[in-house]
C-alpha cells in the first residue's frame, strides 16, 4: 500500500512538473529585424524565466514556442495559425511588426486568442481598438512627432523623411507630419522605398541636392543601415534619426563607423538608470544570468513579460484564451515597476511613455 501511494504521489508531482501554459510568438529571429526580436525575446525570457523558477503560475511553468517568419507577413500568419490550432497556445505574444502583427489579425478574432505586447507601435493597433490585442508601449505615431518637434528645438530647418512602403512606414509618417504641423514647418523630402529590396540609388542625390540637415529615417534595422550608408557615399552628413523597432545593440552593430550620433526613440525608461524599478529589477536578474546590461529593445520584451504574466496570474488555476482576455480586459493601474498599465473594454494602449536617445562614442545608447 505504502509502495503504491509512493508511485501515485511521484505521479502526481511529475505531472505537475510536466504541467504548463503554452504561450506563442512568431517574429523575425531572422531577416532584417533580427537584432531587435532577439533582444526583444531575451528580456522576455528573463522575466519568464524568474517567474517559472520561482514555481510559475498556480505550479504551472510558462513555456514560450518562438517561430521563425523571417520578417515576412504571409509566414507570420502562417506561423500564428499552427500555434493556434496545433500548439494550443493560451496567447501569442511579441509578434513583431506592423503589417505581420495586422496579418495574425484576424485569426486573434476567429479563435478568440489574445496578443499580448506586440512589438510594433502601430496606431491601426490601438484606434479603433482590437478586442484581441493589448499594447504594452507607446504609438509610433507618438515617437515621430517628438523626433520631428526635438530637431526643430535644436535649430533643424531641413528635414527629411524617409519610410518604407508598407503600413509601419504609411502610419509613422502620420506621427512626423503632425510634428512639422506643431512647429510649423515642411519636410524637404518625403521618400519612400520597397520593404524587401529598398534602392536608394534615386533617393540619396536628392536629399544630397537638398542640402538635408537631418532625416527622420523610418525602416528596419539593417535597412537604415544601408540607408545611412548610401547617404554617407553620397556626401551628405545629415543627422540620422530612427524610431525605437531600432532601440537594440544590434542595430548599433549593423550601423558600424555610422552609429556615433544617430538618434532613436525609446518607448521605456533608460535602461542604465536604476531609478527606475522596473530597470532595477531587470538589471538585478540579467546579472543573476550573466549578462553584462539590460538594452532598450530588452526592456520592451520584460515590460510585456511582466504584463502577460500578470494577465495569466488573474485568470486563474487552469488560464484559458477568454479567461486571459477577461483578466486583461479588467487590469487596472497594474505596476510593472515605476509605470502604469491599465486596460479596458475600450483602451488598449497600455502605456505612452516616449524619449529620445543617442548612440554614444562607446557604442551605447545615452539619455
Amino acid at each position: 500500500m505504502k509502495k503504491l501511494l509512493c508511485v501515485l504521489a511521484l505521479s502526481s508531482l511529475a505531472a505537475t512538473a510536466a504541467a504548463q501554459i503554452v504561450i506563442g510568438q512568431t517574429a523575425g529571429f531572422s531577416g532584417p529585424a533580427a537584432a531587435g526580436v532577439k533582444e526583444t525575446t531575451d528580456g522576455a525570457k528573463l522575466y519568464i524565466d524568474s517567474v517559472n523558477a520561482r514555481g510559475g503560475i498556480n505550479g504551472q511553468s510558462i513555456e514560450l514556442v518562438s517561430m521563425d517568419d523571417k520578417f515576412e507577413p504571409k509566414l507570420a500568419a502562417e506561423n500564428a495559425k499552427k500555434l493556434i490550432t496545433e500548439k494550443n497556445v493560451v496567447a501569442l505574444f511579441l509578434v513583431r511588426g506592423t503589417p505581420h502583427t495586422q496579418a495574425v489579425a484576424p485569426l486573434l478574432a476567429e479563435y478568440r486568442v489574445p496578443l499580448v505586447a506586440p512589438s510594433t507601435g502601430a496606431m491601426a493597433l490601438h484606434k479603433p481598438v482590437n478586442p484581441y490585442i493589448f499594447n504594452v508601449r507607446a504609438t509610433y505615431q507618438r515617437e515621430a512627432e517628438r523626433a520631428i518637434r526635438h530637431l526643430s528645438l535644436i535649430g533643424m530647418e531641413r528635414i527629411a523623411v524617409l519610410h518604407v512602403d508598407d503600413s509601419f512606414g504609411t502610419d509613422a509618417v502620420v506621427g512626423a507630419t503632425a510634428g512639422f504641423t506643431a512647429v510649423g514647418k515642411q519636410p524637404v523630402a518625403v521618400e519612400k522605398f520597397d520593404r524587401t529590396k529598398p534602392d536608394f540609388s534615386a533617393i540619396v542625390p536628392k536629399l544630397v541636392k537638398e542640402n538635408v540637415q537631418a532625416v527622420l529615417f523610418i525602416a528596419s534595422g539593417a535597412v537604415v543601415a544601408e540607408g545611412t550608408k548610401a547617404l554617407r557615399a553620397g556626401g551628405s552628413a545629415a543627422q540620422i534619426v530612427t524610431l525605437s523597432n531600432n532601440s537594440a545593440s544590434g542595430f548599433i552593430t549593423l550601423m558600424g563607423d555610422n552609429a556615433r550620433g544617430v538618434i532613436v526613440t525609446q518607448v521605456f525608461p533608460y535602461e542604465r538608470s536604476i531609478a527606475s524599478p522596473i530597470v532595477k529589477e531587470a538589471t538585478e536578474l540579467a546579472k543573476g544570468k550573466g549578462l553584462d546590461a539590460m538594452t532598450p529593445a530588452m526592456m520592451e520584451g520584460y515590460a510585456g513579460a511582466k504584463v502577460l504574466v500578470e494577465g495569466l496570474r488573474r485568470a486563474g488555476g487552469t488560464p484559458t484564451r477568454d479567461k486571459l482576455l477577461a483578466a486583461l480586459n479588467n487590469m487596472h493601474k497594474y505596476d510593472i515597476g515605476g509605470m502604469e498599465v491599465s486596460y479596458s473594454t475600450s483602451d488598449h494602449t497600455g502605456l505612452d511613455f516616449a524619449d529620445l536617445s543617442i548612440i554614444g562614442a562607446d557604442g551605447k545608447f545615452r539619455r
